[in-house]
């Protein structure tokens, strides 16, 4: 039920003597039922918005936002996902962590409105005419393979062999789509990750990108598909295998098209690839090339000031623990950085994003910090300061009796800190 949480002042809808509480019902005699319905019917410069108990006029030739919040973001109920992925990361959560992440989607609309991957296995016909008839612009899709076999096996649903014909009629109905691949060692890499770029390929422009990241493999596994962490050997053979598809891509399409997470060239203890070979950094929110635009903002801000002197520890997860520390010895010695080990989901997991606050308290226990703290927002909930497990900001300043301070993953603030004395 689309029922209004708020109305922001002076909008068009407060002046129009809209209130919270009420319910929105139709605009323009077209059904609300979620968000896209109420963005794409609510772009007409001439509104006619039936309540619940009254209608309501607006006149926007201007075609300002009306300033209604709802309830929910989207209005509708989320869309669950049905797939049973070998390599799903909610299935390895750890026991009684709280409800929002441990809550599949599989949702065409939060992929739209927050950029989340889905697997087009819950998508009917009636979804992929909403899709094109609503001009929806970017969809976000995991392919995992191109192989419908394989992809029936890894997603564990007889709907997912199916993918490439639904990506070929949304490409055809003008969406653009961008891809994700999980690579699971020994299952879809080698000549199938090479088989699956080649047909993605061939949906180019329409598919706009694929990324390539490695499976994250937790200790809570039990009873699930037995599968093997990626290690240097194999890392460098997947980078191997798609630097070769970059370069044949390159001369074909004039893009390189497949991306490679930074994990695999840490984990293969490679240099991460220069800035240009991101090309727009198409997948940057994805983890892919996030090493390679930081160090560029990082070079651009420096300048030839000393930077303060002042002792301050930056904790970062085991992965990015070189490229951090490297960064910071050249202009700030006397930091100290910190890579946190996570105990917590396991020692297989290294990025930032999943180090956990009992971690970090944990491993800081003991320890001379100096005046500060600092941490990468990626490991709190996004707007909030709390961490997976929980732990808060207030949590871990309790327990080391030193201030935190969060910095966004951005090169230029990095630095900044880093001159800073406060």
């Amino acid at each position: 039920m689309p029922k209004i949480k708020s109305v922001a002042p002076s909008s068009l809808a407060q002046r129009a003597g809209i209130v919270p509480g009420d319910v929105l019902v139709t605009i323009n005699q077209m059904p609300i039922i979620d968000f896209l319905d109420y963005v794409y019917h609510a772009s007409d410069s001439r509104l006619i918005l039936g309540l619940s108990d009254r209608t309501v006029e607006i006149e926007n030739e201007n075609f300002e936002n009306l300033g209604i919040e709802f309830e929910t973001m989207l209005i509708d109920q989320p869309k669950i996902c049905k797939n049973k992925c070998i390599f799903c990361f909610i299935d390895q959560n750890a026991p009684k962590m709280r409800d929002s992440i441990r809550f599949k989607d599989d949702d065409y609309r939060l992929s739209f409105l927050q950029g989340n991957y889905i697997s087009l296995t819950n998508l009917t016909d009636a979804d992929i005419a909403r899709i094109i008839d609503y001009n929806i612009p970017r969809i976000n899709v995991s392919v995992h393979t191109a192989n419908p076999e394989l992809r029936v096996k890894m997603l564990g649903n007889p709907n997912a062999g199916n993918v490439l014909e639904v990506m070929n009629r949304l490409a055809e109905g003008g969406v653009t789509l961008n891809c994700q691949i999980v690579l699971c060692r020994g299952v879809n890499d080698g000549d199938e990750l090479i088989f699956t770029i080649e047909k993605l390929c061939k949906l180019a422009p329409a598919v706009e990108s694929v990324s390539v990241v490695p499976v994250g493999l937790t200790k809570f596994r039990q009873n699930l598909a037995e599968l093997t962490p990626f290690d240097k050997s194999s890392a460098t053979a997947v980078i191997r295998d798609v630097e070769n598809c970059q370069a044949k891509l390159l001369d074909k399409l004039g893009t390189r098209f497949v991306y490679l997470a930074d994990e695999f060239y840490l984990l293969a203890e490679l240099p991460i690839p220069p800035f240009e070979d991101y090309e727009d950094f198409p997948q940057i929110e994805n983890g892919v090339g996030l090493m390679a635009n930081f160090r560029d903002e990082f070079d651009d801000a420096r300048t030839n000031e000393s930077c303060s002197s002042a002792k301050k520890t930056v904790i970062t997860g085991v992965a990015a623990y070189n490229f951090i520390a490297e960064l910071a010895e050249s202009v700030a010695p006397q930091l100290q950085i910190i890579p946190i080990k996570n105990e917590f989901f396991g020692e297989n997991i290294t990025v930032a994003g999943l180090v956990t606050g009992q971690d970090i308290i944990n491993q800081l226990r003991g320890l001379d910090l100096g005046s500060e703290i600092l941490i990468p927002k990626c490991m709190l909930r996004s707007g909030a300061d709390v961490f997976l497990d929980d732990i808060t900001i207030a949590d871990i300043e309790v327990a080391s009796g030193v201030k935190v301070k969060t910095l966004t993953v951005d090169g230029y603030e990095f630095y900044e800190e880093l001159r800073s004395s406060s």
